[in-house]
């Protein structure tokens, strides 16, 4: 195997890894503050792997044209940086248990409301950086036009019940700065509050698909 497509292989390990991260981060009132932390530190770690993986990306930043296509991910990846490493300052300024001597960095009253709002656009913009690559990813798979038809209602129907539970859990409230603390059901079971989060990220990843049809690219 080529080491093209070995690097390729790890990307896409890292991504998956990240995406189930990503999902148990946001299932607080399942996984308790303590797994939360440890979870927030593996996320981090892998976020760091990843931008060394792509370390090629950055060098090319500043060099060829931008079109539509390009313009939309660079922002979309500095975006979703930019969010990452927020979430990752604020989350250990409030640090209890993975690394409490960092504890304070920030005041706590500022870095609790951030940290609310960057992890649910770091949520947001990972279903879309997701959905960007999709077309690419499928490329090589050989689907006759039934199985595309079917595979497009599915997720659609997936996207459209993601955005109705994006809307009833307030998301919106916490990544405009509305609310100073999430509301959590902690009587749901488990199971659900990771298929909700799921389907939620299912339809930020619809739209990221739909924003890879960009022309130009």
């Amino acid at each position: 195997m080529s080491g093209a497509k070995t690097n390729i292989i790890i990307k896409r390990i890292v991504d998956a890894a990240m995406t189930v991260l990503l999902l148990l981060l946001m299932a607080y009132q399942v996984t308790g503050e303590r797994a939360h932390e440890w979870i927030g530190m593996g996320m981090t770690a892998l976020v760091i792997i990843h931008q060394i993986l792509n370390r090629k990306w950055y060098g090319a930043l500043f060099k060829g044209k931008y079109n539509p296509y390009r313009t939309v991910t660079t922002a979309l990846n500095i975006l979703l940086l930019l969010s990452f490493a927020l979430t990752a300052f604020c989350g250990m300024s409030m640090s209890g248990y993975a690394v409490p001597f960092l504890y304070g960095m920030a005041p706590v009253s500022f870095v609790r409301r951030m940290h609310l709002s960057m992890s649910h656009w770091s949520f947001v913009l990972m279903g879309l950086h997701l959905g960007m690559h999709i077309p690419a990813m499928t490329a090589g798979m050989k689907l006759n036009d039934r199985t595309k038809i079917i595979l497009t209602c599915i997720f659609a129907c997936a996207g459209g019940i993601g955005l109705w539970l994006f809307l009833k859990n307030g998301m919106p409230d916490y990544l405009f700065f509305r609310v100073p603390f999430a509301f959590l059901d902690y009587e749901k079971a488990g199971w659900l509050v990771l298929l909700e989060n799921l389907l939620m990220l299912s339809f930020w990843v619809l739209m990221g698909t739909l924003a890879a049809r960009i022309p130009g690219r």
